[in-house]
């Protein structure tokens, strides 16, 4: 009989662990900020889940928002190319570099850091495939779309956020949580609940677990109305989510009988609400804004 010879395993490459962490933070004099939303994530085995979960492939440039002191960072120049990381205090983005130098220093030159809000980034150095971040809870919705909007080189992606919020970024029409950022997403994106991350891998621990939502860019949506148009309608429609559709659009449309006309010629029933429809439903009643206003006599109810 042969013996079977198997496979090496690959290296494992060390990831910075709670001590490496602190250290860091101590060294220059850092404390995790609230104001920020900075948890740093301290346990390598989540920073590999996360990557593994993301799907990065090693040809893409993956878009970091907040990279911190750089644990994420480690695992996600192993997985990818490059790494664009966004970091919003100048004393973490000027550290990440050297980080990265000493942890991998053969991938030194394939870091890029932009130092800025990620919410006004409007270039970077290098056109990203995938976005891969451990977002601030309290701006991770307006930061993943404002990123979709202004980088459509962003094919896929993984974010950590408040579990709550990634239950709504992943949400479906007529569930309990479906709301505007359910929608927006879905207005570039299809999203899905990649998992739960507990607390005790932050430092400093958050009082509340986090989720995992990933997401895939689709073909944009055939319509004539623009993303504004339709955004307006969405922001209306939940404005007031109890109201059915005709009460709610009233004031965007002009009027609850313009509202009606328009929801009636975009095949949606004027008595439901935002939550029970979709992102086509939005777009559609978008594009019949200007379906014509009743008459006089019908605007009066004769």
């Amino acid at each position: 009989m042969t013996e079977s010879v198997s496979a090496p395993r690959p290296q494992v490459k060390p990831l910075l662990g709670a001590t490496d962490i602190r250290a860091l933070a101590e060294e220059l004099g850092v404390r995790p900020t609230k104001q920020l939303g900075q948890n740093f994530v301290i346990d390598g085995n989540t920073i590999r889940r996360i990557v593994a979960a993301a799907a990065v492939g090693p040809e893409e440039t993956v878009l970091e928002v907040g990279p911190g002191l750089g644990s994420l960072t480690l695992g996600l120049l192993d997985a990818a190319k490059s790494v664009v990381a966004v970091e919003i205090d100048p004393v973490l983005a000027e550290r990440l570099p050297a980080t990265v130098a000493s942890w991998r220093p053969e991938k030194a030159d394939q870091l890029h850091v932009v130092l800025g809000d990620a919410m006004r980034i409007t270039e970077l150095p290098v056109q990203p495939t995938a976005l891969v971040a451990n977002l601030p809870y309290n701006v991770a919705v307006p930061v993943v779309l404002h990123l979709l909007e202004r980088f459509p080189s962003l094919q896929h992606g993984l974010v950590m956020v408040q579990d709550e919020v990634a239950d709504r970024l992943a949400a479906v029409p007529g569930s309990k949580v479906y709301g505007v950022p359910s929608v927006k997403a879905a207005w570039y994106t299809t999203m899905r609940k990649a998992g739960v991350i507990g607390m005790n891998v932050f430092w400093p621990a958050p009082k509340i677990a986090s989720g995992l939502v990933g997401f895939t860019r689709h073909e944009p949506l055939e319509t004539t109305a623009s993303r504004e148009e339709v955004f307006a309608v969405i922001d209306a429609a939940f404005a007031q989510r109890r109201k059915t559709l005709r009460a709610a659009l009233s004031g965007w449309a002009g009027s609850p009988a313009q509202a009606e006309n328009a929801l009636v010629a975009a095949g949606v029933d004027p008595k439901a609400r935002g939550e029970v429809i979709d992102i086509h439903a939005f777009a559609r009643i978008a594009e019949a804004k200007d379906a014509g206003a009743p008459d006089e006599g019908a605007a009066a109810g004769h």
